[in-house]
């Protein structure tokens, strides 16, 4: 009966069908056997077995109660243990049958049978096959993938012991099945098997298991790269992803009330909830599940999102980074960490390209890190030049960047600075010169453009009065910071003048030379009265600079009596104090808006040339006809008419002649301010 079970059974449908299957593998392999004579009392648990089944006829689910005797009797004769330093007893290992191998993995030994193992691992089948002349008795996997735990799966799978496949195993299985060579050729429906359908049919179809799947294989890596289980993973989450934003989008459109469709504004990432499921795994993982999902075409907000939680949680870990606590600060040589330097650096390299997508707070908050744990030079400058793409929303805080390195230097890293301010700068250039053919033609008093650079010079301002009193900043770099913006960025120098003033009173011991260096950054001509006021009195000035102040405001108070009273004729025309305010104005535009307004100047100069040629029209024929009666008659007549003609064009009337000499006053004014101009 049991030889036609085990030649003719379905394994698929009997109950008994894992063990007619086992049988069946085991007569294919060519053992060595040997007979020896054992008496029945040492094996009492079959020999009981044997005396209840006679009589009964199906099978036991469990075991039966008149089995307990034998079974207690016989307990304390289990396997021996292996003479090692670490064993591992297992509850699933057959009590009643002494074991003939030992399997040691990472120092822990497992004594098994080589039944199990040999038919459902190629791998133990081929070790056994070598040694079959010595009898092996032991043998040591090394560097088996997920160590003894996973092995245990393993085991237990060849001792057909049922356990749960779940997204926190799956990998292990994977990589340890591969490992033992546990495929489909050496046993029907095999442990690689049944790992790698849970893993297509279960773990990528659903994100949190994926990204569960992912974090397990930090510990299996290259093995779980090569059965291309991380890669499926990563695919898996960043289709889910992209799916998820296309679903939330479609739940946000709604209809106008002019029955149009449009999308409403979204307060919250509803379709980002994976943000937080990401900031477990670890970082190389992390970049490629970014990488993947920047290609599928992931918003760049979401990925900023993600960006920012991540730095936060992997950089907060170490709080002597950031110091937030009140215990005593930490050498430098432990904060530089390897690993906190490459999230930096990994988190620098994955930032979108747009400006929206990342607060500058947190680019500010990574070029802080980065100089703290002295990241690669090309991290650095990317950074920098990302900051100055949008420098005009940054605060006065985000520019206050600490100097970490070099003890005795100024308390600020104003190199880094510096460069953030000459990549602005140079973005400004570049937009000025996309737009030359269009920005010149507008008639508009400032662009987006020239409204940032006004927030950025009061930025800059405050930053040099913020650092002014550090005794050991050097006066080039005070000057270089100063500098780097363009002259037309300034409407004010109030404060530039109090950055300069506050830097006078730290530096003492300047030369006269130096003070003049400094005062020749301030256009004293663009000083309020205020700030003019204190300049004139400021005796930590040089003497020259003190003169122009005076000056400046003395033409400044003429300018404002001539422009009270303007029907009143001055002593002489006011065209220096003219000159000064409209210099200052034009100073205060950008190259454009100055040339903009140039051509107005020139269209109304064109204007009052015409009047000119008029008028000048007129008076050739009053000439003319002058003449004519002067030909005509004789001296008395001629006196008579030629006085009757001036009454007539008024030259020396009240009135009529200043309205006449108006225009005149006014064409002088304009050519005077059109020679100035060019």
């Amino acid at each position: 009966m049991v030889v036609q079970l085990i030649r003719e059974a379905n394994t698929e449908i009997h109950p008994l069908g894992r063990i007619i299957e086992d049988c069946r593998v085991l007569l294919h392999i060519p053992w060595e056997s040997k007979i020896a004579h054992t008496k029945r009392d040492s094996n009492g648990c079959v020999d009981a077995l044997a005396k209840l089944g006679h009589n009964i006829q199906g099978t036991w689910e469990e075991a039966p109660v008149e089995l307990s005797p034998s079974m207690d009797k016989h307990l304390p004769q289990q396997l021996p243990l292996a003479k090692c330093g670490r064993q591992r007893n297992s509850e699933w290992v057959f009590r009643d049958v002494p074991s003939d191998i030992t399997i040691e993995v990472d120092g822990i030994a497992f004594s098994l049978h080589k039944f199990p193992l040999v038919s459902r691992s190629g791998r133990i089948r081929k070790l056994v096959a070598e040694h079959r002349d010595s009898s092996i008795s032991k043998i040591e996997l090394l560097s088996l993938p997920g160590g003894s735990e996973s092995f245990e799966l393993a085991a237990q799978f060849c001792y057909g012991v049922n356990f749960e496949i779940t997204a926190s195993n799956v990998a292990q299985l994977c990589c340890v099945s591969d490992y033992l060579e546990m495929t489909e050729e050496y046993s029907k429906n095999n442990l690689s098997t049944r790992s790698e359908e849970y893993l297509d049919s279960i773990v990528c179809k659903n994100l949190e298991m994926c990204v569960e799947v992912l974090q397990q294989c930090e510990n299996l890596l290259p093995l779980a790269d090569e059965l291309a289980i991380v890669t499926r993973c990563i695919d898996s989450i960043a289709s889910k992803a992209c799916v998820e934003q296309i679903a939330s989008s479609f739940s946000r459109l709604e209809y106008s009330s002019s029955g149009r469709l449009h999308m409403s504004k979204q307060t919250n990432c509803e379709g980002d909830w994976w943000i937080e499921d990401l900031s477990i795994l670890r970082i190389d993982l992390y970049q490629r599940v970014i990488l993947a999902m920047k290609c599928r075409g992931v918003r760049p907000e979401s990925i900023g999102a993600s960006l920012v939680n991540y730095a936060q949680k992997e950089l907060l870990k170490n709080s002597s980074l950031w110091n937030q606590s009140n215990q005593p600060k930490v050498d430098l040589g432990s904060l530089t960490s390897d690993h906190e330097r490459v999230v930096v650096e990994t988190i620098i390299s994955l930032l979108p390209v747009e400006k929206i997508a990342v607060p500058i707070t947190f680019l500010f908050g990574l070029l802080k890190s980065a100089v703290l744990l002295d990241c690669s030079v090309g991290s650095r400058l990317d950074l920098e030049r990302r900051i100055g793409s949008q420098l005009d929303i940054a605060t006065l805080d985000d520019l206050l960047i600490p100097s970490f390195h070099h003890a005795g230097d100024t308390l600020f890293d104003v190199d880094t600075v510096h460069r953030i301010l000459v990549n602005f700068s140079q973005q400004e250039d570049s937009e000025e010169d996309m737009d030359d053919g269009s920005g010149f033609e507008s008639d508009s008093p400032r662009s987006p453009s020239q409204t940032a650079l006004f927030k950025v010079s009061k930025l800059v301002d405050n930053y040099l009065a913020e650092i002014a009193p550090d005794a050991n900043l050097k006066l080039n770099k005070f000057v270089a910071i100063a500098e780097s913006l363009p002259a037309h960025a300034r409407t004010v120098h109030d404060g530039l003048y109090r950055a300069i003033d506050v830097y006078l009173k730290a530096h003492q011991g300047l030369t006269d030379q130096d003070k003049r260096k400094l005062s020749k950054l301030i256009d004293f001509q663009k000083l309020s009265q205020e700030a003019g006021a204190h300049a004139a009195q400021n005796e930590r000035l040089p003497l020259q600079s003190i003169v122009q102040v005076l000056y400046y405001e003395q033409l400044r108070l003429r300018n404002a009596l001539y422009c009270s009273y303007p029907d009143d004729d001055p002593p002489k025309p006011m065209h220096q104090s003219w000159r000064i305010s409209s210099g200052a104005l034009s100073a205060a535009m950008s190259p454009r808006d100055n040339y903009a307004s140039l051509r107005r100047e020139n269209r109304e100069l064109k204007l009052e040339l015409a009047r000119l040629r008029m008028r000048l029209n007129d008076l050739e024929k009053e000439h003319v006809c002058m003449k004519r009666d002067m030909e005509r008659s004789g001296s008395r007549k001629f006196m008579n008419s030629f006085s009757k003609k001036i009454s007539k064009l008024n030259i020396f009337g009240n009135g009529s002649s200043r309205e006449s000499s108006s225009p005149s006053k006014h064409s002088q004014r304009t050519e005077s301010k059109f020679t100035e101009r060019t």
